[in-house]
């Protein structure tokens, strides 16, 4: 009878839910294990060949983490995993690259989901690179490269009710990402999102 009694008494473990919900017409995912949420979107951006992920990352534990993107990787279907490529080498991507037109658009995009999302706050997240980035571009190439780095996730250590943001950028080949798995290794944890793939931008028809 007593061993009864304590078993009522203990708590229920119950596995983590992925809650879904919409804001500012992106379909977010978030995922809360051991006092770390981890949040993501995929923008519908797209820049040369990436497929590109907004993520927020909010540090609830007691003990200090460090996030940065190669956290960060997309299971295919058939079993091929693609890790998110670290932020200088986006930035360099895009110094060389990157035309005027796709870093407005990116730009415009990342704060429109940003600003748009109210239950994102950062305290380690874009605004506070975008102060600093942005001011020091000169040449176009050069306010694409500062752009870049504003938004794309950089490695950020999170003490407890920290938080922070930012782009994750995938090398997809100009092909938008189909089902899968998003896997993210922080605080210790291996966070798993069951996705159907990237949203397929609507074309308009031709009269």
């Amino acid at each position: 009878m007593g061993s009864r009694l304590l078993w009522l008494f203990l708590p229920v473990m119950l596995p983590a839910q992925i809650i879904d919900f919409e804001s500012n017409g992106l379909h977010y995912k978030t995922l809360t294990k051991s006092g770390v949420t981890v949040m993501f979107a995929y923008l519908p951006a797209h820049v040369k060949e990436y497929s590109i992920v907004q993520v927020s990352v909010s540090n609830g534990s007691p003990v200090s983490w460090t996030v940065k993107p190669e956290d960060f990787s997309y299971r295919k279907q058939d079993g091929e995993t693609v890790q998110a490529l670290p932020a200088l080498s986006v930035v360099t991507s895009f110094l060389a690259r990157a035309s005027r037109h796709d870093v407005t658009k990116l730009v415009l995009t990342y704060e429109n989901s940003l600003y748009g999302n109210i239950t994102m706050h950062s305290t380690n997240g874009y605004e506070s690179r975008r102060e600093s980035a942005l001011a020091e571009g000169v040449s176009a190439r050069l306010k694409a490269a500062a752009a870049a780095s504003a938004i794309a996730l950089v490695a950020t250590k999170l003490s407890s009710g920290q938080s922070t943001d930012g782009a994750v950028f995938f090398l997809s080949s100009g092909r938008p990402f189909g089902p899968g798995t998003l896997l993210v290794h922080t605080g210790g944890e291996m966070f798993e999102f069951p996705t159907e793939g990237e949203p397929i931008p609507l074309t308009k028809e031709k009269p």
